[in-house]
């Protein structure tokens, strides 16, 4: 006789799934499922559209601090590339950014 997972704990699984930022995959080794299962209840309970008041939040500011992380990486990396002598001061710092990504290729 195998334990069969509640309808509680589908719904937990589901809901960690679409907002943890974690593969799937791992999702599912750690909550002890197969991974075919997981999708099978993401598909099953995924469409209720209940997103927790708090979760747009959670996703504005996590969108907010990924843009400040890559400029705070671009302005090491200027840092890095320029052998230590790049000032510190605040408008010598923008001045020379604004001409490092000028010449930046995206």
């Amino acid at each position: 006789m195998t334990n069969k997972p509640t309808a509680e704990f589908k719904r937990e699984a589901v809901r960690i799934a679409l907002t943890s930022g974690l593969p799937r995959k791992q999702v599912a080794a750690d909550l002890g499922v197969g991974h075919s299962t997981l999708n099978k209840w993401v598909k099953a309970f995924g469409d209720t559209g209940t997103v927790p008041q708090k979760e747009p939040e959670l996703i504005k500011e996590i969108e907010r601090l990924r843009r400040e992380l890559r400029i705070v990486t671009d302005l090491r990396r200027i840092r890095k590339r320029s052998g230590g002598s790049f000032p510190r001061r605040k408008w010598e710092t923008l001045k020379k950014a604004t001409v490092f990504f000028a010449g930046q290729k995206r």
